[in-house]
């Protein structure tokens, strides 16, 4: 696989990093998550994330992302059906019987479906396919190879470190989660909490800006 030299991979691995310690949605989501379910239920989000964000590189690799670019109905679509999972999301927390007790993943079971939430929450993020279709090229050179390999390469690349950073999020989040599961107080308000975040990221997607603005 054609993979660009050196000092243009120092300085997209550079970028990258700070790109990710730059908490943005999904890793607010991830904290969310963390707090609200603890440490494992943020990494398997994480990879979840993580793995949503493949089919935007796959996307990227593909030139389906023109079509995002170029098509604002296809933009609106993906970026309202984003913005309704997530409240979705939030209503069903809010739903949910209040419990004075750390809640337990019910295992394989819950963890799976914690995991394809966090591919869903992602895949339906089109602004993730827009970064990926302005970020990448910058960093690809046609001399040395297929153009589409090497954005999957510094694409598949970006998920890796972002995998990485976003569980360490998780970690650290699921921690501080797992103390504040000592105060009552916390228990009975934390599916407020973890609600209110998802609904505020769904209508924040919503009343973002049109497909041609970060």
């Amino acid at each position: 696989m054609p993979v660009p030299d050196l000092p243009t991979l120092t300085i997209f691995l550079a970028a990258t990093m700070l790109l990710l310690i730059t908490p943005g949605p999904a890793v607010l989501y991830i904290i969310t998550r963390s707090i609200d379910q603890g440490r494992t239920a943020g990494v398997v989000s994480a990879l979840g994330v993580g793995t949503g964000t493949m089919f935007h590189v796959a996307g990227a690799s593909l030139g389906l992302s023109a079509i995002l670019v170029s098509s604002a109905l296809a933009y609106s679509v993906v970026k309202y059906l984003g913005a309704a999972y997530l409240i979705y999301l939030g209503i069903r927390k809010f739903l949910e019987k209040s419990e004075l007790e750390q809640p337990t993943l019910n295992g394989h079971k819950s963890l799976s479906r914690i995991f394809r939430q966090g591919v869903v929450v992602n895949i339906l993020n089109p602004k993730t396919a827009l970064f990926f279709f302005a970020f990448l090229p910058q960093f690809v050179d046609p001399a040395r190879g297929t153009v589409a390999l090497q954005v999957l390469f510094l694409g598949l690349l970006f998920v890796g470190l972002g995998i990485f950073s976003d569980s360490a999020y998780a970690l650290v989040a699921g921690t501080a989660g797992h103390w504040l599961k000592n105060s009552a107080a916390f228990l009975r308000g934390q599916r407020y909490f973890a609600g209110t975040i998802y609904v505020a990221l769904g209508l924040t997607t919503a009343l973002s800006g049109s497909h041609g603005k970060s």
